[in-house]
């Protein structure tokens, strides 16, 4: 046996934990939307820099179809929700395809 051999429900555990992960960055760049005024904080800005970056090409997908909802002199950007949605039905089918 082969310590390199990788079965179909590795890859698939790997692809599961993978949208998860995934999903956690955007619920925490939901969280992180109301903590950009803090006073400059290196650490902070590298944080908020980093989940930007990992999860706007996949929002902004959404972003140019759904725009926000208005409420009243505000508006609600429901994208990240719908994201999440998504990732997970789309995950779900891919991880199941794998496992065979």
């Amino acid at each position: 046996m082969s310590l390199l051999a990788v079965s179909r429900l590795d890859v698939a555990d790997y692809v599961a934990t993978l949208v998860t992960v995934y999903t956690v960055l955007i619920f925490m760049r939901i969280i992180a939307t109301y903590f950009q005024r803090v006073p400059y904080n290196r650490f902070l800005s590298a944080f908020l820099t980093f989940l930007h970056d990992v999860t706007e090409p996949y929002l902004g997908l959404f972003r140019r179809f759904i725009p926000p909802v208005r409420l009243g002199p505000a508006a609600l950007d429901i994208t990240p929700i719908i994201a999440v949605i998504v990732l997970q039905i789309v995950g779900g089918i891919v991880v199941g395809l794998i496992r065979g």
